[in-house]
Parts: structure tokens; C-alpha cells; sequence
């Protein structure tokens, strides 16, 4: 699944092709809004919310999509044919770009005025000006008996971590994915730590965390079960938490992580 940082590269992306410009192709291949016509209107711009994305249209309406596991936006000159096989959901263009919305996980149109309907639940954004690591921490701690591998994954704690980040911040922070939440002694240097590595990867092709970006290195933990710890040399092991299939998996070093 995109996580925030990959999130957050595509608002940019969105911005530079659609602000400002008058969409003269508006094509919802979601049965919901088969018939929602937005030709005519100037974007007005798109912003990220987590993992969630927000483009806010002329006339006080909002596009919020969210990628989910496999959804993308594909960005083209305009005219650009489709691709075949593609399973396109929302195609948004102007006399210069096309953007077209990939294996959307979630299309909703509704009032800009309502957007928290759709993301008032999520706790502090690690890329957006509402950051607050205070209330990052009291939201984890809301729960203190749960591990903190699966806190860190809820969006409602604080808002764009995945599985990459979370592994990734955990071993940065020395942190066992099973150790209670409770447990944890620096939560906000735990938090401060993800904000951090995010704000570093934001606008990258990321995600990196070892300062090396070749394939193969740049990552401590996530993806290197049964390979050597870049750090202490112990075996990277790989487990599952949670409840959803693709975001079960956690890395971590037994010896960096205790706990």
C-alpha cells in the first residue's frame, strides 16, 4: 500500500498538472457518479491527508480518492490514449494534462465544506500542517496494552505510516514491534523519529532510511528477513500482527529491537 510519503508525491504531482486549469474532460467510470460532470470548473488543488488524497474542485467540491493497496494517478499530456487493460476509475483532464486515477481503492465526490466526513477521523498528519507529536502520543496512549507495532499502523494514532515506516521507524528507534505501547519510553522521540524519516522521503523516490539508495540498500529491516542486520549482524526476522493480509508484515532485529 503507498504510504504517506508516496502519498504525498502524488498530491504534488496532481498540483502541478491540474491547479488552476479548467478541466475539459471529467469521465467517473464509478457507478455511484456515472453521471458527475465537472467540465467547466478550475482545480482548485489537491492535497494529501495521510494516505488519503483531496482535489478540491471550483464550485466547493471535493474528488477524495485513496490508492489502497494497488490504485496509482497516472499523469499524461492530454489525449494521451489509455492504456489498455488498465482499470481506470476517474479521468481528470485540461488542455495541457490527463490525469488518470488507477485501481482506486475509494471515489467519493461530496462538499469541500464535508471533507471531515471522509478524514476528520485521522489523527495528526507526519506530512501536513497539523502535526502535533503531543497529540500523536496521547493518541497511542489511548490504548496502552496494545503492541506497538499495530498502534503505529492505525491511522487514527497519527496519519501516512505503512508497513515500510513502521518497520523502519521501529528499528531507527530501537523498538520491538510486541513491546506494549505503555512500555515504550520515548513515545514522542518514537514519533518525532517517523516525522522525521517522512519529511526526509517526501519528496524522493523512497522510501531510504540507510542514507544509501541503491537497490539492495537502502532499507534496514523492511524486506530483509533472513539477512544480516546492518547494524549488529543478527538475522532480520519476519512475523505478521494485525488483521489485513498485506499489512501484517513486520520486520525487525531481535538484538536492536529488544522487547
Amino acid at each position: 500500500m503507498p504510504e504517506g510519503d508516496a502519498v504525498y508525491r502524488t498530491a504534488k504531482r496532481l498540483r502541478a498538472a491540474l491547479d488552476g486549469r479548467e478541466l475539459t474532460r471529467s469521465d467517473f467510470r464509478v457507478p455511484r457518479y456515472a453521471t458527475a460532470d465537472l467540465r467547466g470548473r478550475r482545480v482548485l488543488t489537491t492535497v494529501s491527508r495521510g494516505k488519503n488524497l483531496l482535489t478540491r474542485v471550483e464550485g466547493g467540491v471535493t474528488l477524495h480518492t485513496h490508492l489502497r493497496m494497488d490504485g496509482s494517478w497516472r499523469v499524461t499530456r492530454a489525449g494521451t490514449p489509455l492504456r489498455g487493460g488498465d482499470v481506470v476509475r476517474v479521468v481528470l483532464a485540461n488542455s495541457v494534462w490527463q490525469a488518470a486515477g488507477i485501481k482506486l481503492g475509494v471515489v467519493d465526490l461530496l462538499p469541500t465544506a464535508n471533507e471531515d466526513q471522509v478524514v476528520g477521523h485521522l489523527g495528526p498528519d507526519l506530512l501536513g500542517p497539523d502535526w502535533d507529536p503531543d497529540r500523536a502520543v496521547a493518541n497511542l496512549l489511548g490504548d496502552p496494552d496494545r503492541t506497538i507495532g499495530e498502534a503505529l499502523l492505525d491511522q487514527r494514532n497519527l496519519a501516512g505510516i505503512g508497513t515500510i515506516w513502521r518497520a523502519e521507524t521501529l528499528f531507527v528507534s530501537g523498538v520491538g514491534p510486541w513491546r506494549r505501547t505503555g512500555d515504550v519510553a520515548d513515545l514522542a522521540g518514537l514519533a518525532e523519529t517517523a516525522h522525521r524519516l517522512l519529511v526526509e522521503n517526501k519528496n524522493e523516490h523512497g522510501p531510504v532510511t540507510t542514507g544509501d539508495p541503491r537497490p539492495g540498500r537502502a532499507l534496514f529491516v523492511y524486506g530483509r528477513a533472513h539477512l544480516p542486520c546492518r547494524v549488529c549482524g543478527t538475522m532480520i526476522e519476519r512475523g505478521e500482527m494485525g488483521s489485513q493480509p498485506r499489512e501484517r508484515l513486520i520486520y525487525w532485529c531481535p538484538r536492536c529491537q529488544p522487547g
